[in-house]
C-alpha cells in the first residue's frame, strides 16, 4: 500500500479533530474524502502530507514512518495542493509553477531544459499558458487554483493530495480540472495515489474510484461511490433529505437535494 494510517488521531487543544482513523490507500486509487464542513477532511490531508503531526497513531508512506522522512524525500513523494493558500503576489506564473521542480534538483543545481518543458506542459494542461506574462497578484482566484494545480503536476510526485481543487471555479472549469486530475492520475501507471478533499458529492461520485465519508473526525463509510453515497448515509450524515438516481452515462449515483 502507498499510505497506511494506523489509529491516527489529532487534537487541536482539547478538541478532537481526527479520531483514531485506520485506513489505507492502495496503488492506482483516486480517493475522495467527503463530509460536512469541519468533519476532518482537510486535517487528514495535512497529516498525510506531514504539515501536521498526529497526536497519536502512526502514518506510513511506502512502508516508511512519515515522521522519519526527510523534507526532500517527502517533497519528491508527496505533492500537496492546498485550498486558498497565501501566495507571493510578485512572482510570475512560470516561475511559480517551476517551483515544483525544486525537490528534484541537487545542491546548487539549476533547472534543466527538461524541467522547463515539464512546467510548460503543466501550464498547458491546466490551461494557464496564456498567463505566462502575468504575476500571481494579477490573476483571479480560479486562475490561482489552476496555477497551484500546475505546480503540483510539475512536482511529478506519485502521491498527490488536493484540498477542494474545484473551489473558486465555475461549473465548466470544475469538470475540466477534474478531468485533468483524473488524466494525471492515470498516467502514474497504477503506482501512485491521488486523494482529494471535496465538498461536491456528485463530482466525487463521477471521478473517484473510492470514497471515504467523514463525520465528526471519523470515517462513517468507505467504499465505491455506489456503496458510500446511499440515501441513508447522506441523510444521516448531512441531515437533509435527498433523492438518488443513476447517471445514464457513467452509472454513478447522482444526488439531488
Amino acid at each position: 500500500m502507498v499510505i497506511n494510517l494506523q489509529n491516527v488521531s489529532f487534537k487541536y487543544g482539547n478538541v478532537n479533530i481526527i479520531r483514531e482513523i485506520t485506513a489505507h490507500f492502495n496503488p492506482g486509487e483516486l480517493v475522495s474524502l467527503v463530509g460536512p464542513n469541519g468533519a476532518g477532511k482537510t486535517t487528514l490531508l495535512k497529516l498525510i502530507s506531514g504539515t501536521l503531526k498526529p497526536s497519536s497513531g502512526k502514518i506510513y508512506i511506502y512502508d516508511q514512518l512519515s515522521h522519519n522522512l526527510t523534507n526532500k524525500k517527502r517533497a519528491i513523494w508527496i505533492s500537496m495542493v492546498p485550498q486558498n493558500p497565501k501566495l507571493p503576489d510578485e512572482i510570475s506564473i512560470p516561475d511559480f509553477v517551476m517551483l515544483g521542480r525544486n525537490p528534484h534538483l541537487g545542491l546548487l543545481q539549476w533547472e534543466s531544459k527538461e524541467d522547463f518543458n515539464i512546467a510548460r506542459k503543466s501550464m498547458s494542461l491546466t490551461e494557464i499558458d496564456y498567463l505566462s506574462g502575468r504575476k500571481l497578484g494579477e490573476i483571479s482566484g480560479g486562475e490561482k487554483q489552476r496555477a497551484m494545480l500546475a505546480l503540483g503536476i510539475t512536482q511529478q510526485s506519485p502521491i498527490m493530495l488536493l484540498d477542494e481543487p474545484t473551489s473558486n471555479l465555475d461549473i465548466s472549469h470544475q469538470r475540466k480540472v477534474m478531468k485533468i486530475i483524473r488524466r494525471i492520475h492515470e498516467q502514474k501507471s497504477g503506482c501512485g495515489v491521488t486523494v482529494l478533499a471535496i465538498h461536491d458529492l456528485n463530482i466525487a461520485a463521477q471521478f473517484s474510484d473510492r470514497i471515504l465519508l467523514f463525520s465528526n473526525g471519523s470515517i462513517a463509510a468507505d467504499g465505491t461511490p455506489k456503496e458510500v453515497l446511499t440515501k441513508n448515509n447522506i441523510e444521516s450524515i448531512y441531515g437533509s433529505e435527498v433523492a438518488i438516481i443513476t447517471h445514464p452515462e457513467h452509472g454513478t449515483p447522482v444526488i439531488i437535494s
